[in-house]
């Protein structure tokens, strides 16, 4: 698919590097020669160097065969009127990066509209809602949600205590009672989809799929559940602070957000009344223990630096704090500071590469199914896919266990009426439902390409 991307940014590159990864053809736009010149040299695009608002440089990046624009500038005004020339030159389908909460509180309906945009992306209020997941369930390093919450995935480290270590996969099911599926195994390197046999150590990185209902009851039985965190404290007052503050004071959530600008902490004592706004360096380790870090349940490093953020939420690993997230966007410095003990992160950039991904997948084929929703765990060896199940598709009533699936491969859930299955060799798939299905170390572009 022709693809064209303006603005090379982290965002944008991470974008460029998914897309070109799936084989699209992508045209890369940015105003930046030495942008552009590093971005041809480290992936396989076209490169236009230039102002994305300006028709001669669209004509020259090739904007009328664009199946797909995508604008991820640091500007949500350049953004929108990129993405609307690009609509009106002939482009197909166009996405824009609009982070302003001005404009996402009460207005990006009516902005889409106008301007024709397929989708508006905004990588901190989406990095923010998965921080907000998290920390309404802390026991889970990864929280990811399927069909309006009616289902989610969660991830989970198992510690040298764990009761889960040494035992088959055949076996949970009686032991706890619940309705459950370990479905994705990482193991050092190596990700796998397990099958009954499989037996868990200690240091495994699982992947649990249940019922948003279930998830909690199921914690609880395995010994490892954690309160719900009430008393938050933010290391940074960026728009994903500010975006997470408003959802957890909005529920009731005790907020300290610890910020070093002080025209930042007015804006933010003004946008978030109920949340506490300090002025002050936190990496100084003084002033985060004089605000109380030693007692709050959850601390989340927000700032705009990755090496701040592991470095500052390892210190308050050591004080014992419940539950610590940080914000890493550089893949490289995730094993290090899972080497430290830190097991929760979030990546705006990586959020948004998903999305894209997701988006382009879809436009693609539909082949009797189309999916809704991507998200790739176990460090990006396994994707999880749900797709909408279609009437044409040529498998529908047929049991499951007789069906033949490719390797590595599993269906891991079905929702039905908004009710959840956790599916067993007599189920099989209807029209109308949505199923959720993992593929280690391969490409899922379809439903069908998971049967052989």
């Amino acid at each position: 698919m022709n693809i064209m991307v303006i603005g090379c940014g982290k965002i944008g590159a991470t974008i460029l590097s998914n897309l070109v990864a799936e084989g699209h053809d992508v045209v890369a736009v940015d105003n930046n020669p030495d942008v552009i010149a590093q971005i041809t040299n480290m992936y396989d695009v076209i490169g236009v160097c230039g102002n994305a608002t300006d028709c001669e440089v669209l004509e020259e990046a090739m904007v009328s065969k664009a199946e797909l624009v995508v604008a991820v500038t640091g500007s949500d005004e350049f953004n929108m009127l990129s993405c609307f020339l690009a609509k009106r030159m002939g482009a197909q389908n166009t996405i824009a990066r609009i982070r302003n909460p001005e404009y996402n509180d009460r207005s990006l309906g009516f902005m889409k509209q106008q301007l024709g945009l397929e989708l508006a992306i905004n990588p901190e209020l989406m990095a923010a809602k998965e921080l907000y997941s998290i920390l309404k369930l802390p026991s889970a390093a990864k929280v990811d949600t399927f069909s309006v919450r009616n289902f989610e995935m969660i991830e989970l480290k198992l510690k040298p205590d764990s009761v889960l270590n040494g035992m088959k996969l055949m076996d949970l099911r009686s032991k706890f009672n619940a309705n459950f599926l370990i479905c994705a195994v990482q193991r050092g390197d190596k990700a796998y989809i397990p099958d009954g046999n499989f037996k868990l150590e200690s240091g495994d990185k699982i992947g649990l799929t249940a019922a948003h209902s279930e998830i909690s009851k199921l914690l609880k039985k395995m010994g490892i559940l954690q309160k719900q965190a009430r008393n938050v404290m933010i290391l940074g007052g960026s728009r994903t602070s500010y975006y997470l503050a408003k959802m957890l004071t909005s529920s009731g959530n005790s907020v300290t957000i610890i910020e070093k600008d002080p025209r930042l902490c007015e804006e933010l004592c003004e946008a978030i009344p109920k949340a506490v706004v300090i002025n002050g360096d936190g990496a100084q380790q003084e002033l985060l223990l004089e605000e109380g870090l030693n007692s709050v349940d959850a601390f989340v490093a927000l700032t705009g630096m990755d090496e701040e953020n592991i470095l500052v939420s390892s210190f308050a690993q050591s004080k014992n704090v419940p539950k610590v997230i940080a914000k890493v966007n550089r893949d490289e410095l995730i094993p290090l500071a899972e080497h430290w003990g830190l097991d929760s992160f979030v990546s705006p950039k990586k959020l948004i590469a998903d999305i894209l991904v997701k988006y382009a997948r879809a436009l693609e084929n539909s082949a009797g199914s189309s999916v809704e929703t991507l998200y790739k765990v176990m460090d990006d060896k396994v994707e999880v896919l749900e797709f909408s199940v279609k009437s044409d598709f040529p498998k529908l009533n047929i049991p499951f266990k007789e069906l033949k699936t490719k390797p590595d491969t599993l269906f891991a859930g079905i929702i039905r009426d908004r009710k959840t299955i956790i599916p067993t060799g007599e189920d099989m798939l209807l029209s109308g439902d949505k199923v959720i299905v993992l593929a280690a170390n391969q490409r899922i572009n379809n439903l069908s390409d998971i049967l052989k």
